[in-house]
């Protein structure tokens, strides 16, 4: 198969059960609106925030490590049994530690009244940082099916349990006060089952992926510490993206006043921001498809002209995802898929949306510094854009409160983008056309901001003027790249 070809299919399956699975997924956003109140949905928010942050820690890069390594060593049984046991002995000892000290970092998190919410949690990051690597082997070994399979089972578990102890269990006992579900159910618990339902989930997760944990165990030190140093700046790189995603979620509770609900705040900015998902899961699919394909490619002129056609291709993709959402923001209105507390907050979806374009983009143009292994220049930019992220929300959350988060989320990845495309055209220099790719963010943005000048009313006319908007994007672009698309798949 075509190269190029085998890694649109690939993709396309990740694609295809990421985005249904993680849409599905999705609709707990407006279930949790529905459900929890905006301060009650905050503290989802605020500790899956943390929780992102740990899982960068506790993987500390070794994803990227071993693809880089099984892809260059012989024995791949060895890189992938010393992977497995160095990610078993440091989750292990995270959770020994938590379950140590989990009243102490309760406290630390202002949580004091639920330690077991850290309990929960660190139980959860056990699970998901071990089997990280399990998960890379499937990618590797181009096992996209069995991959999906897995996520989309671990993602139905999820909804599942939500649902159950959430709205089922409830009522039953609503219905019948002895129920046998008070046995495990109980409405003080509340919030909580978001975490409970998610370690369930984690757990079923690792049950099957044993088959791929039953391997002969061998450990090579210095082999790991190869990876581990190959790695280390992808972990720099991991924990900096974090800042620039979900430090804004840690400083709203801290620097907000109190007299403006910051926990409020942060719910109706965290639901919103996760309704701009669905660029979210075009990047991690075709992520998941790309980073073991450029890795098993060599540094040729061909394959660098793909690169940079895949550039494009991805930026259209995104632009269409943009306009898409942006487009028919009032959808989330007209038919209450959102609980109305949290409307005030839809302002930073299109903000949102580029932000996470961007971030694409920098995936993208990124693969010069692992193949090249300078992996440092990753940390660089990262620390860059979390040194921006970093400055605009301490100054500005006060002042403009979530929004100043939204605007600094957007400029630190366009930074961060256009500093890893300088510097990848000085060591490993790729023709990206960006005449074109700059041609169409001239037209996308000028499309919605022709929606935004021009608010047309009633509700169905502007949906049918909306429509017709996206529709004009979609046939310049299939006018502009229908031949060289064609000639690409070929």
């Amino acid at each position: 198969m075509n190269s190029f070809k085998k890694l649109v299919s690939e993709t396309a399956v990740y694609g295809v059960s990421s985005i249904v699975g993680r849409f599905i997924n999705w609709w707990l956003v407006p279930y949790y609106s529905h459900i929890f109140q905006t301060a009650e949905y905050g503290v989802v928010t605020n500790l899956y925030s943390y929780m992102a942050f740990l899982l960068v820690i506790l993987t500390y890069g070794m994803e990227t490590g071993y693809f880089r390594y099984a892809s260059q060593k012989k024995d791949k049984q060895l890189v992938y049994s010393s992977s497995l046991i160095s990610l078993f002995v440091t989750s292990l000892s995270f959770l020994l530690v938590v379950y140590s000290f989990s009243d102490v970092i309760a406290g630390w998190l202002d949580y004091a009244n639920h330690p077991e919410y850290v309990r929960w949690i660190a139980l959860i990051m056990a699970f998901d940082a071990f089997t990280s690597i399990p998960f890379a082997r499937l990618r590797i070994e181009s096992k996209a099916i069995r991959f999906a399979v897995i996520k989309l089972v671990n993602i139905f578990a999820n909804i599942f349990f939500n649902i159950f102890f959430l709205t089922i269990c409830p009522a039953l006992l609503k219905s019948n006060p002895d129920h046998l579900v008070g046995v495990i159910y109980s409405d003080q618990i509340g919030v909580g089952y978001v975490f409970i339902s998610n370690l369930i989930a984690s757990g079923v997760t690792f049950v099957m992926l044993l088959p791929e944990l039953w391997v002969k165990l061998r450990f090579d030190g210095s082999l790991l510490k190869e990876m581990v140093w190959y790695s280390f700046p992808i972990l720099v790189v991991g924990i900096a993206g974090m800042v620039n995603q979900n430090i804004d979620k840690i400083l709203i509770p801290i620097l907000l006043p109190a007299n403006q609900g910051p926990m409020e705040q942060l719910g109706i900015y965290g639901a919103n921001y996760k309704l701009a998902v669905l660029m979210n899961m075009f990047i991690q699919a075709f992520r998941y498809a790309f980073e073991p394909f450029f890795f098993s490619q060599v540094k040729s002129e061909d394959n660098k002209r793909g690169y940079a056609l895949i550039l494009k291709y991805f930026v259209i993709f995104g632009l269409l995802i943009f306009l898409g959402i942006s487009l028919f923001l009032d959808v989330f209105k007209t038919f209450n898929i959102i609980d109305e507390a949290y409307y005030s907050g839809l302002k930073v979806v299109p903000i949102i949306l580029m932000a996470n374009l961007f971030l694409g983009i920098y995936y993208t143009v990124s693969l010069w510094y692992k193949l090249t292994d300078k992996t440092r220049f990753g940390a660089y930019f990262s620390l860059v854009g979390a040194a921006i992220s970093l400055g605009i929300n301490i100054v500005f959350i006060p002042v403009f409160g979530y929004m100043a988060s939204a605007v600094a989320v957007l400029i630190c990845f366009i930074v961060e983008a256009i500093l890893c495309y300088v510097y990848g055209q000085k060591h490993f220099p790729i023709d990206y056309p960006l005449k074109r790719i700059g041609f169409y963010f001239v037209l996308a943005l000028g499309l919605y901001f022709i929606s935004v000048l021009f608010h047309v009313s009633p509700i169905l006319p502007m949906y049918l003027f909306h429509a017709f908007l996206l529709m004009l994007f979609i046939v310049i672009i299939y006018v502009l790249e229908n031949r060289e698309f064609r000639k690409f798949l070929h």
